[in-house]
């Protein structure tokens, strides 16, 4: 039979025992003093105040500078306007009366004295016409050019024209009266249309349009 070599005292297991208690006490410790949670330390005893924002509290009111007075003002006085009434003391009596529109008597009637007759009064007379006349400034311009054919054949000539004269002292239309020939009237009423200018006739001293008759005489002797 062998010995037993794994024989140990009972002392020095109870030592091994006691060791490994300790030891694992402490780790078990170190693990719960890591592992504890923060504590927060409690508040001071006073409630806490809280403010109601939906009131707030108004500010307090600012002092504005008073403005300045100017002294030359208060020196001087402010006009003042008379009152545009003056009253006085009167003695008449006034009576009113309550009617506004007092009414109004009627028209006594108008006697029947048959139709009347209004008289027409003529209106009044014009004034004479003065009639036209020749501007001399224009003299030299009368006479018309002697027609060509009229002048081969030696033939003398008149026309009498009636000639319309406007307000403006120019002939504004021709008529024949009488002519010796058609080329002695178209050579007149081609001047008269063309240079001939008047003096107006005038009414009351107003212009007038008028006709006059004028006579051109045409002569062989006279080229």
């Amino acid at each position: 039979m062998y010995a037993e070599h794994g024989y140990m005292p009972r002392q020095s297991r109870s030592v091994s025992f006691g060791a490994a208690f300790l030891i694992n006490g402490a780790i078990v410790a170190g693990m719960l003093f890591y592992l504890a949670p923060n504590v927060i330390s409690k508040g001071p005893a006073e409630p806490i105040k809280i403010i109601d924002i939906r009131n707030p509290v108004e500010p307090p009111p600012i002092d504005l500078p008073k403005p300045r007075t100017d002294p030359r003002n208060a020196q001087m006085p402010q006009p003042v306007a008379p009152r545009p009434i003056i009253e006085s003391e009167s003695t008449n009596r006034m009576e009113t009366t309550p009617i506004i529109n007092p009414p109004v008597p009627p028209l006594p009637p108008v006697p029947d004295t048959g139709p009347t007759f209004v008289p027409e009064t003529a209106p009044p007379p014009l004034p004479p016409l003065m009639a036209a006349a020749q501007d001399p400034r224009f003299a030299k311009d009368f006479q018309p050019a002697y027609p060509a054919s009229e002048l081969r054949a030696q033939r003398d000539g008149v026309v009498k024209i009636r000639v319309l004269i406007g307000m403006d002292g120019r002939v504004k239309a021709a008529e024949p009266v009488s002519a010796t020939s058609d080329a002695f009237f178209e050579a007149t009423r081609r001047q008269a249309l063309s240079k001939w200018r008047f003096r107006p006739a005038t009414r009351g001293g107003v212009p007038q349009e008028s006709w006059k008759t004028m006579s051109v005489r045409f002569e062989i002797a006279n080229q």
